[in-house]
């Protein structure tokens, strides 16, 4: 009998070790229990400071939430993205991307709620980058987490999320990266920045220019023996306002524009006439427009008004959190996803299936990793989100809890309509 009472203890004890590796690191047994860890995540996130550059304590956390929850595969790859993969890496490839950096807070008296305390409050997550973009970002591993429960034993495609870097600044940067230099190419881009659950199909792009004017230095007290810079940009500048209002427009990105930013003055004092001024040319480009278009057109007010300057694109040079370099051009193309590709239609389908009922379909009015990965490398890309895409940047930046949970099922939803036959 003690023999029989040991050989049972045995069994029992080999039982328990069994089921713990089984589900080691699967903290969620129930799919249904998920609501609360999605929001837990997005709080976590949003009490990490990640600044563009310093996005390395976010991806930590986002790496081991994506162990934790076992999927398949999980790296950093050399620029500091997460990238975390549900299924066997067979096609067709379904990447969700979401930005891990935020801009800074500003004002801090203009917060009511501490920008990285994570509260909240009446039903809202309150604090830097809830909404842009660390709630969509966790609602986005969670919808591929569910996904992934779903498709358990079933034929379907791979699903990649990717968590990147420095995108406020330098967008489609660090994707270009993944893309070239780390090979994962997908087939279609799933967007997941704010958009109050509407789908969305494009941006215009952008550009920026710099125009230096050149002129000749002299003392204030005799301005006529020099050649002032400052009343060259000046000219400039009234030419470009003049230009903005010749600008082509498109029926569904609207009209380029074009705005100076910047104006700087390189005196050698404040009684010289300055032999140097810098402006800086935000230009956005709707479909069609192109760098060299914009640049023309600044270098042909330059030579109408007989002004020496030189008129180009600059190009930048950054380092990520591994100290990885990245280079490029500040040009950055407009794109748009034709209303009837299947891929659209795919994450339409998806969202209905998800959210119960069909979301519009709209573009944004501002600039994404698009602008690379449909825009430079042609791949079929598509936005969706939760959250209010105008509460991105503001003071006391928010996102309903209720919305994020909701997401998950949409993301998840949206999956299964572009991965499984």
């Amino acid at each position: 009998a003690r023999q029989d009472h040991h050989a049972r203890g045995e069994c029992l004890v080999i039982l328990i070790v069994v089921f713990i590796l089984l589900n080691r690191g699967d903290r969620i047994v129930d799919e249904r229990a998920y609501q609360e860890h999605v929001i837990t995540l997005a709080q976590d996130l949003v009490r990490l400071v990640s600044l563009s550059g310093h996005e390395e304590r976010v991806a930590q956390r986002l790496a081991q939430e994506m162990e934790d929850l076992r999927f398949d595969a999980v790296h950093i790859d050399r620029v500091g993205n997460v990238v975390g993969r549900v299924g066997s890496g067979q096609p067709p490839i379904l990447l969700f991307n979401g930005h891990m950096d935020t801009v800074d807070v500003g004002d801090p008296n203009a917060w009511r709620h501490d920008p990285f305390g994570g509260e909240i409050v009446d039903g809202h997550l309150y604090g830097r980058g809830a909404v842009d973009m660390k709630g969509p970002l966790a609602a986005m591993l969670y919808g591929a987490w569910l996904f992934a429960q779903r498709a358990r034993g079933r034929e379907s495609g791979t699903l990649y999320v990717v968590g990147v870097v420095q995108e406020e600044p330098r967008e489609g940067a660090a994707m270009k990266v993944l893309v070239e230099e780390e090979g994962l190419r997908p087939d279609f881009v799933l967007l997941g920045e704010p958009s109050n659950f509407h789908v969305k199909r494009g941006h215009r792009g952008r550009v920026e220019i710099r125009v230096v004017t050149r002129g000749r230095a002299c003392h204030a007290s005799t301005p006529a023996a020099g050649e002032n810079a400052l009343y060259a940009a000046a000219r400039i500048i009234f030419g470009i306002e003049l230009l903005a209002a010749h600008l082509p427009t498109d029926p569904v990105l609207g009209p380029g524009t074009v705005a100076v930013t910047h104006l700087e003055s390189f005196a050698a004092s404040r009684n010289a006439i300055p032999d140097r001024a810098e402006l800086i040319i935000d230009r956005r480009l709707t479909l069609g427009e192109t760098e060299v278009k914009a640049v023309a057109e600044i270098q042909s007010i330059v030579q109408k008004e007989g002004i020496r300057a030189d008129v180009f694109v600059p190009e930048y040079e950054v380092e990520s959190y591994t100290q990885y370099p990245l280079r490029g051009r500040e040009y950055y193309p407009a794109w748009l996803l034709p209303e009837d590709h299947p891929f659209l239609r795919k994450v339409v389908r998806g969202v209905e299936r998800g959210l119960g009922a069909r979301p519009p379909v709209s573009t944004w009015g501002f600039s994404t990793d698009g602008v690379y990965t449909m825009g430079e490398a042609g791949i079929p890309t598509v936005g969706f989100g939760p959250g209010q895409e105008d509460l991105a940047h503001t003071a006391d930046e928010h996102i309903p809890v209720r919305d994020l949970v909701r997401a998950v099922e949409a993301y998840a939803a949206i999956a299964h309509e572009v991965l499984q036959p």
